[in-house]
C-alpha cells in the first residue's frame, strides 16, 4: 500500500510539471536541426529490464540523428546501459541516468551516453535507462507532422490532472524501479553499493527522476539531479533525497514558471542546490555552447562530491 506521502506527492504533481509529458523543446542548433533516420545503433550492453513490451504498442522502436546527436523513439521494450568506471577509481556511488524527450523520443547521446562516460570518468557507476516511451506515428514525415501539430498550440491535448498524469508514468516508473532493482542485484559485480544510488534526469527525464522520488516506492535514489525540468511544488517525504537542479533562465519551458520545488525543499529542511543560468535555453545537456550552462556537469560533479559520492568508504 501507497504511503500517505506517497499519496500526497502524487495529488500536488502540478500542472507545470506534468507539461513536460506533452513537449520538449530542442537545443537550438539550426544548421543540423533535421531529423534523419539513422539505423538502430549497436547496443551489445544493454540489459533488457523485464518490464515487458509496451502496452498496445504498434510501432518497432526506431532512431533518427539531429543536432549532432542520435534519439530513439517508440521504445516498447526498457533497457539499462551500464558505463562502469576503471575499478582503480571505482567509488561505489552509482547514478541511473534518464534522458529527456517529452516522453515521444530520447535524447540517447547528449543526455544518456555521454553523461555516463563523464561520470564513470569520475569513478561513478552510470547506467542509462532507456525507458518505455509514448507511441509515435512510424514513418519520419509523419512523425515530423505530429510533432508540428503538437507544438501548433491548438492541437495540444488539455493538461491532465495529477492522478491523471501519475497513472500516465506508470510504464516509465516500472522501469526505473527495476532499473534500481537491477543494479542491486548485481552491486557486488559492478562495485556499487546499494545505498549509494542516485538519479538524474533531463527535461521529461527529470520528471520521472522526480515521480519515481516521490511515487517510486523502493527505488529510493540517494540522491537526484532535475536538469532543465519542471519545477513545481511538491509534498516533500521526510527522507527526502539531497537534490542538484540545473536551469536556464531563458529555458522556453521552465524558465519562467517559478521554482516551487526549490522551496519545497528548502520548507521541508532537506538538501537543495540550484545553479539558474542566464543562458542557454532547453536541452543543453553535454553540449558544448558559449554559455555558462556549460558548467552543470562540474558543478554536479563537484555537489556530488561535497555528498562524499566521489569517495571510496569502508562498508562494515
Amino acid at each position: 500500500m501507497a504511503s500517505k506521502w506517497t499519496k500526497r506527492a502524487r495529488a500536488r504533481l502540478t500542472a507545470a510539471a506534468v507539461a513536460a509529458i506533452w513537449a520538449f523543446a530542442p537545443v537550438a542548433h539550426a544548421q543540423d536541426d533535421r531529423m534523419t533516420p539513422i539505423a538502430t545503433p549497436a547496443q551489445p550492453t544493454a540489459i533488457e529490464l523485464g518490464t515487458g513490451p509496451l502496452p498496445g504498442a504498434a510501432n518497432s522502436e526506431s532512431w533518427h540523428s539531429q543536432y549532432g546527436s542520435v534519439f530513439a523513439r517508440n521504445v516498447t521494450v526498457a533497457t539499462l546501459t551500464p558505463f562502469l568506471p576503471d575499478p582503480a577509481k571505482a567509488t561505489g556511488a552509482a547514478v541511473v541516468v534518464t534522458p529527456g524527450g517529452g516522453f515521444r523520443t530520447l535524447s540517447m547521446e547528449n543526455e544518456g551516453w555521454d553523461v555516463a562516460k563523464a561520470l564513470a570518468a569520475k569513478g561513478v557507476a552510470a547506467f542509462v535507462l532507456k525507458y518505455r516511451l509514448n507511441q509515435t506515428p512510424a514513418d519520419m514525415a509523419s512523425f515530423e507532422a505530429s510533432m508540428r501539430e503538437m507544438f501548433s498550440g491548438a492541437a495540444r491535448p488539455p493538461r491532465p490532472a495529477p492522478e491523471a498524469a501519475i497513472r500516465g508514468l506508470a510504464p516509465q516508473i516500472a522501469d526505473a524501479r527495476a532499473a534500481f532493482a537491477l543494479i542491486r542485484r548485481r552491486a557486488k559485480e559492478w562495485r556499487v553499493d546499494p545505498d549509494r544510488i542516485g538519479m538524474v534526469g533531463f527535461s521529461a527525464g527529470a520528471m520521472l527522476t522526480m515521480a519515481t522520488t516521490l511515487a517510486g516506492e523502493d527505488a529510493k535514489p540517494a540522491f537526484i539531479a532535475n536538469i532543465y525540468g519542471p519545477l513545481a511544488p511538491v509534498t516533500v517525504p521526510a527522507a527526502a533525497p539531497p537534490m542538484f537542479v540545473a536551469l536556464a533562465a531563458d529555458d522556453p519551458l521552465f524558465g519562467n514558471t517559478g521554482f516551487g520545488l526549490i522551496e519545497s525543499w528548502r520548507a521541508a529542511k532537506r538538501p537543495v542546490e540550484f545553479h539558474l543560468y542566464e543562458q542557454g535555453g532547453h536541452g543543453f545537456g553535454m553540449y558544448k555552447k558559449e554559455t555558462t550552462s556549460t558548467g552543470w556537469f562540474d558543478a554536479f560533479a563537484n555537489w556530488i562530491g561535497m555528498h562524499g559520492f566521489l569517495t571510496a568508504r569502508q562498508r562494515p
